[in-house]
């Protein structure tokens, strides 16, 4: 494609140099591979916050991140710029320089001068790990992580694969210091914990084991539903079998909490490809309330599935248990 330079930064237009004009395997392992980037950041340079040894400027909008997260130890308005920086960039569906602020981001969290921001930190970093996903209720795809089996591109051109495995690669790096939030005295904090650390690609099993050691000392009901739903999506990551079962248990026992009864009924559903029994047709009729909707509709999971007419479980529970029947609030008509 013929582009002009004055339309681009340096970074922009060396992105599409390699990766629309040229051919993006080219740059695997390179200096335009966020993946290589982000997995030589230093553990010291992590923990000291050592912004600069980060090459942010290879990447579009990384001298803009860059500066943020300079700033964002300063006190709580910058944490939260910083912060709502890295998530504007997911948004406009550019994630190859948020990448490299996840390690960052992760620290945030665990900064007592962040404040009410450090929840905020771990969530942002958990879209980082993801696909574009909002909107995406159904069996097939609410927990899957996609990209595995396609390339998808930033409207920058870039390879949003590498940026979504780049970050999904520091998580897995910071698992220690994941694992301690999850008992952090802010149910905000534990629960966007979990969410992170669903992204993970390694140490599941080091993962599953303290989500499932947390879930039956855990308080907050909305908490407990983030736990099993981080269970869920970790589980159908890493191919995990047990899962399946310990969901079909905790959906099917009388004596659970609605909330987990319901979300784990939600794990069960997207585990497996079996009809829906009519034993779960009858609990969710009866437990997945209006109610229950509002106190789930804060995860991460519920919020994108969410839209401006239905609450993220009420869309989920149509397309999980009516997959034929079209979803008449999806419309663009606000009258249909």
């Amino acid at each position: 494609m013929s582009v002009q330079a004055w339309e681009y930064s340096p970074a922009e237009l060396a992105v599409v140099r390699a990766f629309v004009d040229g051919d993006p395997l080219d740059q695997a392992g390179g200096p335009l591979d966020v993946r290589t980037v982000v997995a030589a950041i230093r553990p010291e340079a992590k923990d000291g916050f050592l912004i600069d040894e980060v090459p942010w400027e290879r990447f579009p909008s990384g001298t803009d991140v860059r500066k943020d997260l300079e700033q964002a130890r300063s006190g709580d308005d910058a944490a939260r710029h910083a912060v709502d920086m890295v998530i504007g960039l997911c948004a406009n569906d550019m994630r190859a320089a948020a990448a490299p602020a996840v390690p960052f981001l992760l620290r945030i969290a665990t900064d007592p001068a962040a404040g009410p921001h450090r929840a905020r930190a771990l969530t942002v970093a958990g879209e980082v790990a993801r696909m574009a996903h909002h909107g995406i209720c159904t069996r097939e795809d609410m927990l899957r992580f996609r990209g595995d089996d396609e390339w998808r591109f930033e409207i920058t051109g870039y390879l949003q694969n590498w940026s979504v495995q780049a970050a999904r690669e520091a998580i897995t790096a910071d698992t220690g210091l994941l694992l301690s939030l999850l008992d952090d005295p802010d149910p905000a904090v534990r629960l966007a914990a979990a969410y992170v650390m669903a992204a993970a690609v390694g140490r599941a099993r080091d993962i599953l084991t303290a989500l499932h050691t947390r879930l039956p000392v855990e308080h907050g009901p909305a908490v407990r539903a983030g736990l099993v739903l981080a269970i869920a999506q970790l589980a159908r990551a890493h191919h995990d079998a047990q899962t399946t079962a310990w969901m079909h248990a905790c959906w099917s026992d009388p004596t659970r909490p609605p909330e987990v009864r319901v979300s784990t009924a939600l794990g069960w559903l997207c585990l497996t490809e079996d009809p829906v029994p009519d034993e779960m047709r009858t609990l969710l009729n009866e437990h997945a309330t209006p109610d229950l909707a509002r106190l789930l509709e804060p995860l991460p999971w519920m919020h994108a599935a969410s839209t401006g007419r239905r609450t993220g479980l009420q869309r989920c529970l149509h397309a999980m248990l009516h997959p034929d029947v079209p979803d008449p609030t999806d419309c663009d008509n606000p009258w249909a």
